[in-house]
């Protein structure tokens, strides 16, 4: 039992969704009974969910629910008129949203410390509870990914503190809000904020406007670690702040309480500074300008808890960060592999920045692209994906029939080569006759890609 809740039995509806499978894995271990159904079902999240033992069934069929099951976790990909929410809806069956559910069974009594930001949410939240476990505090945590030190998303823990991926993406199709707000945070990270879900938010305005209802609910007890270089998050402060703020940022760019010295321009190495003063250097193998700034984030909100973060800066060298995060797949024939997780221009533009300033300007760098999120396929950032790539020697686009534009405009955009494709077997084809000894080959998508990346790997192999 948990919070005067008896064990029950749960049927989650979009269970290998990254937030949805960590609620899957905290309501495992939580003694709850776990089954739940998926449209697509892929690694890393089935790998998981497989592991704790938790029942996947492919398809939203009425009858992959279980009758005597006892609650309906429902994650917003499922809307009106699908099968299994008609069915939960007309059998009058208890049902809730994973946001709220977390909320309501897991963070009552906790220090809840809520990472937001249209980038870099995974990575600071990763970065985040890894910092607490080096401190101690055993934390838990729900991150929308693998943790690679953690080798799971999701876990209760056994401390007082609790990190949430906090994502702006709206609950549910009951519950149009967005997912963060449910959350009640003693600490909050705003990590940055642009215009994305552009089937949801119909400016950045709009996104603004959830922001600030996080901010809200953050107590003056507690405190807001904002990054002082975004203009648009000043501007949700200015509509109202009750909370103790600390800004971060890289020293160069302005005056900060936190803030970082490039020591390698590649980001592999920085020095971390507390209101001027230097606390210590980090040398860890993550790359990129962003990751640095995750980084000063997370160590913000440790220091906002209580830990002391000289303590826990050496610590980092050994941090291992999330699987699909420019993660190293393999190399084969001189090529190196990567799947990266890329759902909008500017995290492409910043990951791509970080492999330039470490291979060099005689690298060469190939990208496989999948233009798959929901602001991605409805077009909303056609435009900057091309000047995005710029550090990309060559581009193959996975151009799908049901993109709704053409991505025949960007190709002839980008700096370097391009081609787009119809479907994963001819880009794999294509990434066979552009790859050469000694290039990095990345994969971009937040989706499965058709297991694209391990294939090309594998091809790569048995072609010796």
């Amino acid at each position: 039992m948990i919070f005067g809740v008896p064990d029950l039995k749960l049927h989650i509806l979009g269970i290998a969704g990254t937030f949805m499978g960590g609620v899957a894995a905290l309501a495992r271990e939580l003694g709850h009974t776990v089954e739940g159904s998926d449209q697509a079902i892929y690694p890393p999240m089935s790998t998981q969910l497989e592991t704790l033992g938790i029942a996947l069934k492919q398809g939203y069929l009425p009858e992959n629910i279980a009758a005597d099951c006892d609650e309906i976790v429902i994650g917003n990909a499922l809307s009106r008129g699908n099968a299994a929410v008609e069915h939960v809806l007309d059998a009058g069956a208890r049902y809730t949203s994973g946001a709220q559910w977390l909320a309501e069974r897991v963070l009552p009594g906790r220090d809840t410390l809520a990472v937001a930001g249209t980038h870099g949410k995974t990575t600071t939240t990763t970065i985040l509870s890894y910092l607490l476990q080096a401190a101690g505090r055993e934390p838990g945590f729900l991150i929308g990914g693998v943790a690679e030190d953690f080798g799971v998303s999701a876990r209760v823990g056994a401390g007082r503190a609790f990190v949430v991926e906090a994502d702006e993406y709206d609950t549910a199709f009951f519950d149009k809000r967005s997912k963060f707000v449910h959350y009640r945070p003693l600490v909050a990270i705003l990590n940055n904020l642009e215009f994305d879900h552009a089937d949801i938010f119909p400016d950045v305005a709009a996104i603004q406007r959830q922001f600030h209802h996080l901010v809200r609910t953050v107590p003056a007890r507690g405190r807001l670690i904002v990054n002082g270089e975004d203009a648009r998050l000043a501007e949700v402060l200015a509509m109202g702040c009750w909370t103790p703020v600390e800004r971060f940022g890289l020293e160069a760019t302005g005056d900060y309480d936190w803030s970082a010295r490039l020591i390698d321009e590649d980001g592999s190495a920085f020095a971390v500074l507390h209101r001027g003063v230097a606390l210590g250097e980090v040398r860890w193998p993550l790359l990129g300008r962003h990751n640095v700034m995750n980084a000063l984030a997370a160590l913000a909100a440790c220091a906002a808890v209580g830990v002391d973060v000289a303590s826990v800066l050496p610590a980092l060298a050994r941090f291992r960060s999330v699987k699909r995060r420019l993660e190293v797949l393999g190399q084969a024939r001189g090529i190196t592999v990567y799947d990266d997780f890329a759902h909008h221009p500017t995290a492409i533009a910043t990951t791509l920045a970080g492999l330039r300033a470490k291979v060099g300007a005689g690298g060469r760098i190939v990208v496989a692209m999948e233009p798959r999120s929901n602001s991605m396929r409805l077009g909303a950032h056609a435009q900057a994906l091309a000047p995005s790539l710029d550090d990309a020697d060559a581009v193959v686009f996975l151009h799908r029939p049901e993109l709704a534009w053409d991505a025949g405009q960007v190709v002839s955009a980008l700096r370097g080569e391009g081609v787009a494709v119809p479907d994963a077997d001819a880009l794999i084809a294509a990434l066979r006759t552009l790859a050469r000894d000694g290039d990095h080959v990345v994969f971009m998508s937040n989706g499965g890609f058709d297991g694209a990346p391990r294939r090309f790997l594998a091809a790569l192999r048995e072609a010796g």
